[in-house]
């Protein structure tokens, strides 16, 4: 009807002119109607395609504006749930300033954390029960996109008066004191173990928890050293006098990433989320690595 010809036409819709004219003839039988015929080198459209003309470019009008266009997404009006998928220590150390933060940009909004681990935050996703997922995970699949926020490194955590031990901890120190572990897993070894035995020396673990809370108050008052993420250390929760020191043997850093599902990666509310949280997350390792 606008360019009243089938080649302009194919070129607009970006098709080969057999295929225009293949959907023309299945829109002629559809609607019983010749709808165009050649008049010179013009289609000339007949009195049924003139009557349709206005139906057809309303149609097309409410789908382009209402439809294909992303809807506005006012986080100030936004009264639904935000669902955040953490890892232990993410919720740990970001669950408050997130709340913060979303809160204060979506005052009417509720924040859901909700726990995942390495295991089954794909599932978490595929199934739409969190917007997000924040932590060290790895994903491994194509459905999935991810953004890398910082790379976080190990730090010892002791008691300076219970263990004797002063600073900056040595090697001899490190494998000469009991060890507490936080493990995802339950087993009481890891990485570090195995760079103890290729420098010839090992470490006793005594103790292992999933829960850094659990580690932590353990610490205070007793002969132990536990190996921790460098903000888990730093957060201000309690009021110790645990001192935070290098480790004297390379452990691998790990990175902390927000994961989401590709079907959500033009989703107004998604990016909002996904934003502040990038935000939010970048302010608070600022603000823990500075203490």
């Amino acid at each position: 009807m606008e360019t009243r010809s089938v080649t302009r036409a194919a070129n607009k819709l970006s098709i080969g002119q057999s295929a225009m004219s293949h959907n023309l003839s299945r829109l002629r039988t559809l609607l019983d109607d010749p709808l165009f015929h050649r008049q010179g080198h013009e289609m000339r459209p007949t009195s049924r395609a003139l009557e349709l003309d206005p139906v057809i470019s309303q149609l097309l009008e409410t789908i382009t504006h209402e439809v294909l266009s992303p809807a506005a997404f006012e986080p100030e009006n936004y009264q639904g749930t935000v669902r955040i998928g953490l890892t232990d220590y993410a919720e740990l150390v970001f669950a408050p300033a997130l709340f913060d933060v979303f809160r204060q940009q979506a005052p009417y909004c509720q924040l859901s954390c909700r726990p995942v681990d390495r295991v089954n935050y794909r599932e978490a996703l595929k199934a739409d029960s969190v917007d997000v997922v924040l932590g060290a995970v790895e994903p491994q699949e194509p459905a999935l996109e991810m953004e890398d926020l910082y790379t976080e490194k190990h730090v010892c955590l002791y008691d300076p008066l219970a263990t004797g031990i002063t600073q900056p901890l040595t090697l001899q120190d490190y494998i000469a004191s009991p060890h507490a572990l936080v493990t995802v897993d339950g087993q009481l070894s890891s990485p570090v173990d195995d760079t103890l035995k290729a420098l010839g020396c090992d470490r006793q673990v005594v103790m292992g928890s999933q829960r850094f809370l659990t580690v932590r108050h353990l610490l205070s008052g007793r002969n132990l050293i536990c190996t921790v993420a460098e903000l888990m250390a730093k957060l201000d929760m309690f009021n110790t006098t645990l001192a935070i020191s290098p480790t004297p043997v390379n452990v691998s850093n790990f990175v902390i990433r927000q994961i989401w599902h590709k079907k959500h990666a033009s989703s107004a509310k998604n990016q909002w989320i996904r934003q502040t949280i990038h935000q939010t997350v970048r302010q608070q390792v600022q603000n823990l690595r500075a203490r």
